[in-house]
């Protein structure tokens, strides 16, 4: 098998780390092996830090952060509830369409593509359909919009609505403050910010969502995301029950990964994506290239693009890989065909490829 070297600054995955990749490659363990569940309660809190929360239900579910997000819904919504979700996306829609798959009654609250979701518009609907569940993405991977959250947290609090947040792009790249922001789910990817391969997704959950959880009339819908059988092997006193195959490399790499964030320091870490994130934007508004997401809400490590009319996308993607070994995602949703999505996330992060990404574009425009 032979694999090209890519620099990858698309939407997802972005390079991993050596010390990542060399821990995965570490002997297996049992997932049930008393010296592997030390490893795993670390990982845990380890992620207790990167979401800024004392929320012992802290951990990362086996799949990727798709899955996240189901386990977030199918957890704390039944069938009949009201769930209110914020859409200015691909992913507040797949939130949407989950909760619906859920049983729920889903009323949305949208805004425009590039735009943010206006926060008084958002508790004004929560406050009209007072649902058990609102749900918003903080950092929208298809518009590269970063949603303000304190405030909505701030007028739920207290009420009967859970809030939970989408933070698969924005752990370890912008601040998220679960417990400041009075978050009650949350769910992430590695692959992004946290530059550790696909295959998990660190979620979060309050007191109070897990109250909602052990106090469900129904059975949750999904087996295998059902953190009342979850929590038999992740928080059990005493001995563990097996409950699945944990992914044990994965794990050895997630804790590699977390461990480097840490090392760096989550506030000096989230201030250089958005110094470089910062200089790519100037750098493509130099080019006379538009940036899609509103001024004010732009995400420093998930920009979307805008490319000149008459330009194929898809060419000019496929010529900055095999030209100069660089991945860009295209554009999604109602920016497909006329935008990219250049990611800087984690290790992917780098002045160094952010000169390199700015050479590469200018090249392509020169020799239209």
């Amino acid at each position: 098998m032979h694999l090209p070297d890519r620099i990858l600054m698309g939407p997802g995955p972005s390079d991993v780390h050596p010390a990542v990749l060399r821990a995965m490659s570490a002997p297996l363990l049992g997932h049930l092996d008393p010296d592997f569940l030390p490893i795993l309660d670390e990982i845990n809190d380890q992620l207790r830090q990167l979401f800024r929360t004392s929320n012992r239900v802290t951990f990362p579910v086996s799949a990727t952060g798709s899955a996240g997000m189901e386990a977030v819904v199918v957890n704390l919504v039944e069938p009949g509830d009201t769930v209110v979700v914020g859409v200015k996306g691909v992913f507040g829609s797949r939130m949407a369409e989950v909760a619906r798959r859920a049983g729920a009654t889903v009323h949305t609250v949208e805004a425009p593509w590039g735009n943010a979701i206006d926060p008084q518009t958002f508790i004004d609907a929560v406050h009209r359909h007072e649902p058990v569940l609102a749900g918003l993405v903080h950092a929208e991977t298809s518009t590269g919009v970063h949603q303000p959250v304190a405030d909505i947290g701030a007028a739920l609090a207290g009420t009967d609505t859970l809030f939970a947040l989408d933070c698969v792009t924005s752990l370890a790249g912008v601040d998220v403050r679960i417990d400041d922001w009075h978050i009650d789910a949350a769910y992430a990817g590695t692959q992004k910010c946290l530059s550790v391969p696909p295959g998990l997704s660190p979620v979060t959950f309050s007191d109070a969502a897990i109250e909602r959880v052990r106090n469900r009339s129904t059975p949750v819908q999904s087996w295998y995301l059902d953190l009342t059988l979850l929590l038999g092997y992740l928080d059990a006193e005493g001995g563990r029950t097996y409950h699945h195959t944990a992914p044990i490399s994965m794990l050895y790499g997630l804790h590699a990964g977390l461990d480097l964030v840490l090392s760096e320091g989550l506030d000096a870490r989230v201030a250089r994506h958005e110094r470089l994130g910062r200089m790519l934007h100037d750098g493509l508004a130099s080019l006379g290239l538009p940036l899609l997401a509103e001024a004010g809400h732009r995400l420093p490590q998930l920009t979307t693009v805008g490319l000149p009319e008459g330009v194929d996308e898809a060419k000019w993607r496929t010529r900055l890989q095999d030209e100069h070994g660089i991945e860009v995602g295209g554009g999604l949703g109602e920016f497909a065909g006329r935008a990219w999505r250049i990611g800087l996330m984690g290790h992917s992060c780098q002045e160094r490829n952010v000169l390199l990404v700015l050479e590469a574009i200018e090249r392509l425009l020169s020799a239209r």
